[in-house]
C-alpha cells in the first residue's frame, strides 16, 4: 500500500481521481487538508462547536459518498456549499423547533401560529430565491458564484473579466438590496434570513 505521506504531496485533483475509485487514504489526505476550513465555517453558522464537529461529519461523509468525485473543480467550494447547506437546514430546523417550543410555553398550540407565520418559517429559501431572480443579471450571476459556489472575490473577478473591487460593490449592493426585500417578512424569518444572507 502507499504511503500516507506519499498521498500527502498529490494535488488536489489527483487525491480526487483516487477518491473515485475509494482510496481511504487520499480520503483520509483531504480530510486533514480541509477539516479545519469545514468546521470553522461551520461553527460560524451555527455558533456551536457540537454542531460544527457533526456538521464536519456529516460534510466528508458527503464527499467520500460523491459519485463522480474527479469532476469537483475546486475541494474547498465544493465542501463550503454542502457545509453551508446542512449547516442552515439545521439552523432553520432549530428556530421552527423553538418558535413551536414557545408557543406551548405561552399556553397556545402549535396550532395558533398562523397561517401566514408557518409558510414564511418553511418556505424561507424560496424568499431568497425570489428575492435573488430580482437582482440585475450581472449582480444576481457574481452573487450566484460567491454564495453558491463559494468562489472568492478574486476568482469571480477572473471568471467575469471584471476588476475585484467592481465584483465587491457587486456583492454589497446585491446584500443590502436583499435585506431591503426582507424587511416586509416576519421578524423571525428577517433575523434567520439576515443570518443567512451574512453566513451563505
Amino acid at each position: 500500500m502507499e504511503p500516507l505521506n506519499t498521498k500527502q504531496n498529490l494535488t488536489e485533483k489527483q487525491l480526487l481521481e483516487r477518491l473515485g475509485v475509494q482510496d481511504a487514504r487520499a480520503f483520509d489526505v483531504l480530510y486533514d487538508r480541509f477539516r479545519p476550513k469545514v468546521y470553522t465555517y461551520a461553527l460560524r453558522i451555527s455558533r456551536s462547536i457540537e454542531v460544527a464537529e457533526d456538521m464536519v461529519h456529516e460534510v466528508f461523509l458527503r464527499l467520500w459518498q460523491s459519485k463522480e468525485p474527479e469532476k469537483i473543480e475546486s475541494v474547498e467550494a465544493y465542501l463550503r456549499v454542502i457545509t453551508r447547506n446542512l449547516t442552515l437546514k439545521w439552523l432553520r430546523r432549530t428556530i421552527l423547533e423553538r418558535t413551536i417550543s414557545a408557543a406551548i410555553k405561552d399556553d397556545r398550540t402549535a396550532t395558533d401560529l398562523s397561517t401566514e407565520q408557518w409558510i414564511n418559517l418553511r418556505d424561507t429559501q424560496e424568499v431568497i430565491d425570489r428575492a435573488i431572480a430580482l437582482l440585475p443579471p450581472q449582480r444576481r450571476l457574481i452573487f450566484q458564484l460567491c454564495k453558491n459556489e463559494g468562489l472568492k472575490y478574486k476568482e469571480v473577478a477572473e471568471r467575469t473579466n471584471l476588476s475585484q473591487l467592481t465584483v465587491k460593490t457587486h456583492m454589497q449592493l446585491a446584500l443590502r438590496f436583499l435585506r431591503d426585500y426582507m424587511a416586509k417578512y416576519h421578524d423571525l424569518v428577517v433575523l434567520l434570513l439576515v443570518i443567512l444572507l451574512q453566513q451563505m
